[in-house]
C-alpha cells in the first residue's frame, strides 16, 4: 500500500484579497508563513520517501515545510496546478459576481456548467490531476508520499475518488489552507482515510481565517461622485483628527481629480453588492522618482470596519502598484487612530518618521511590495 499526504498550499494572496489566483503566481501572506511553520512541525515525524508539488509559487513554498526534516528533492509539475480561469485571473471576486453573476454562480455552485475562454473546465481539473496522482502512487509502491495542490484541484481529485459530487460541500469540503488529506493507494485504487485536517493549525492559537464578503470597486466618476468623496474623506479626516478642523475638502477633491488624470483607475469605490463600501485614492505621481508609492485614502464605512475588509482595500493598491514596478507602498496614519495603526502594522507595515502638524501627530508607514517570504 502507498500512502498519499494532500496537502491544500498555504494562504496565500488571493485568498485574503479575494481575487482570482487560478494560474497566476502570487504570494503567500503572513499567515500563510506561520501555517507553514505549523505544517513543518507536524510532518517532522511523519515518515515521507518523496516530494511533489504544483509548480505555482504558492504550492512549492508550502512543500518546503515537509523538506525542513526531510531532505527530498522536491518534483513539480503544472498537472497538479490550481483551475485556469482564464480571463478571470487576478480579477477580484467581487468584480466577477458583480458583471457575471451567471458564470460565478456556476463556477461557485454548479460546477458542471462552468466554462469560461482561455480556461478550465472542473472535470478537465480532475482528469489531468488525478492521472498524475495515479502516477505519482505507482510510481512509490509501498512509499509515503506528499503532494502540495490547490483547493479546486484537490476538491476535484477527492471528488472522483469518491465518487460524492463537487456540490456536495457537506460530504466535500472544501478544503482550508495546509489542509491535509490521507489516502491510500491499494489494489489499483485509491480510498480516502481523512480529509481537511487542520489540527496542526491549533498551535496558532486561532481560527486560521474567516471569509468576508467580496468587495467591488469602480473607477471614480468626478462628474457624480464628487459628494460620496468628500464625504469619505471627511468621515476619514475625523476619525484621524477628532474634528473636521481643517478639512478643506475642494482641495482634497481636486488633488483626487488631479489623480485620475494621471491614471484612470487611481481612485475607486468600492462596494459589497450595491453598498458603498468605502475608497481608495492613490497618487501614482508621487515617488514615482524614488520608487516608492503614495496612497493618499484607504478608506472604508463604518460598517466594513473591523469585519476583516481591509486587505481587499489595500489590494486595490498593491496591485495597482506592483504593476508600475514599485517597490515600496507609503502612507500617513495619525498617531492617535489606534484602530488603522493596528491594521497596517498586521499588514507589514512599518513606521519610517513622523511629523507633527496643526492637527495633531502623523507617522509615516511603509510596506515592501516584494514577496512575503523575500523579508
Amino acid at each position: 500500500m502507498t500512502e498519499i499526504y494532500l496537502i491544500r498550499h498555504a494562504q496565500a494572496e488571493g485568498n485574503v484579497y479575494r481575487m482570482m489566483q487560478g494560474h497566476w503566481d502570487g504570494d503567500v501572506t503572513a499567515l500563510g508563513l506561520r501555517q507553514i511553520d505549523a505544517l513543518a512541525a507536524r510532518f517532522r515525524t511523519v515518515r515521507v520517501d518523496a516530494l511533489y508539488s504544483s509548480d505555482l509559487y504558492r504550492a512549492r513554498l508550502t512543500a518546503s515545510a515537509v523538506s525542513r526534516s526531510h531532505p527530498l528533492p522536491l518534483h513539480t509539475t503544472p498537472l497538479l496546478r490550481e483551475i485556469n480561469v482564464g480571463r478571470w485571473e487576478t480579477l477580484f471576486f467581487g468584480n466577477v459576481i458583480h458583471d457575471e453573476p451567471e458564470l460565478a454562480h456556476a463556477f461557485t455552485y454548479e460546477q458542471d456548467r462552468f466554462s469560461i475562454e482561455g480556461g478550465e473546465t472542473y472535470a478537465e481539473v480532475g482528469e489531468r490531476a488525478y492521472a498524475e496522482l495515479e502516477r505519482i502512487a505507482r510510481a512509490h509502491p509501498g512509499g509515503s508520499v506528499a503532494v502540495v495542490s490547490h483547493g479546486v484541484t484537490i476538491r476535484c481529485i477527492l471528488s472522483k475518488i469518491t465518487g460524492v459530487p463537487l456540490q456536495d460541500v457537506e460530504h466535500l469540503p472544501i478544503c482550508r489552507n495546509t489542509s491535509v488529506a490521507r489516502l491510500c493507494w491499494d489494489g489499483g485504487r485509491f480510498t480516502v482515510d481523512y480529509m481537511d485536517d487542520i489540527r496542526h493549525l491549533a498551535a496558532l492559537g486561532n481560527t486560521p481565517w474567516n471569509k468576508t464578503g467580496d468587495l467591488r470597486d469602480t473607477p471614480l466618476d468626478p462628474a457624480t461622485d464628487r459628494d460620496a468623496y468628500v464625504a469619505c474623506y471627511a468621515d476619514a479626516w475625523e476619525t484621524a483628527h477628532g474634528s473636521l478642523k481643517g478639512f478643506t475638502p475642494g482641495v482634497y477633491f481636486d488633488a483626487a481629480v488631479r489623480h485620475l488624470e494621471a491614471e484612470p483607475r487611481s481612485v475607486l469605490r468600492l462596494w459589497q453588492g450595491d453598498v458603498p463600501a468605502g475608497l481608495v485614492d492613490l497618487d501614482t505621481q508621487r515617488g514615482a522618482h524614488a520608487g516608492y508609492s503614495w496612497v493618499s485614502l484607504l478608506y472604508l464605512c463604518p460598517d466594513f470596519r473591523g469585519r476583516g475588509y481591509g486587505p481587499q482595500a489595500l489590494a486595490r493598491a498593491i496591485f495597482a502598484y506592483r504593476a508600475l514596478g514599485r517597490r515600496t507602498l507609503r502612507l500617513h496614519a495619525a498617531e492617535d487612530n489606534t484602530a488603522a495603526l493596528a491594521f497596517y502594522r498586521r499588514e507589514g507595515f512599518r513606521e519610517l518618521s513622523f511629523e507633527r502638524g496643526s492637527f495633531g501627530r502623523l507617522l509615516l508607514l511603509e510596506k515592501s511590495l516584494r514577496r512575503e517570504s523575500d523579508g
